[in-house]
């Protein structure tokens, strides 16, 4: 029998469903974790969760909606997000989003072509005191130089050949 790729995600969401205790507040972890292994959450997916949850597909979508952080439409293996604080604006951003936007060929809010980097701003990364401020996936990075930008661009394309989306985390 040929497995899907909506059998998987489907077998994926009961079991992470199962492991939150089904429960309503499993509703973040259950979107963050299928974003995180499968790019985006899909209506499929929002339909399974709700399922699952027992609540309205409307009640999911409107949770992925509210949270930067959640999105419906897929993204690059590394999310870039450089903080746009007053702070950080003060600190040297503009640099850091020219450097950035040079190096991907792209701009703020798309994705590369080869689907390896998603470029976004933050409204704020908690890190005042150390700006300029990014964020790629999970790992923060303070003081952000144009050379720094430049090397972390470089490891993340190094590393994506030994890592998957559930490592996305990882640099």
């Amino acid at each position: 029998m040929l497995v899907t790729e909506q059998d998987r995600l489907r077998d994926d969401i009961l079991a992470w469903g199962d492991a939150g205790g089904g429960s309503r507040e499993a509703l973040i972890p259950l979107l963050q974790r299928v974003q995180q292994k499968y790019g985006e959450i899909s209506d499929f997916a929002m339909q399974v969760i709700a399922d699952v949850l027992s609540i309205h597909p409307v009640e999911v979508q409107s949770v992925i909606s509210f949270y930067h952080f959640l999105d419906l439409s897929a993204r690059g293996k590394f999310i870039i997000r450089l903080c746009r604080t007053i702070s950080c604006d003060i600190a040297g951003k503009d640099r850091l989003a020219r450097q950035l936007e040079n190096d991907l060929g792209i701009s703020f809010g798309e994705t590369t072509n080869d689907g390896m980097f998603t470029l976004e701003w933050a409204n704020c990364i908690g890190m005042c005191d150390q700006g300029p401020a990014m964020l790629i996936n999970e790992k923060v990075f303070t003081r952000v130089t144009p050379e720094l930008v430049h090397n972390v661009l470089q490891a993340c394309r190094a590393s994506f050949g030994n890592i998957g989306l559930e490592g996305k985390e990882e640099l």
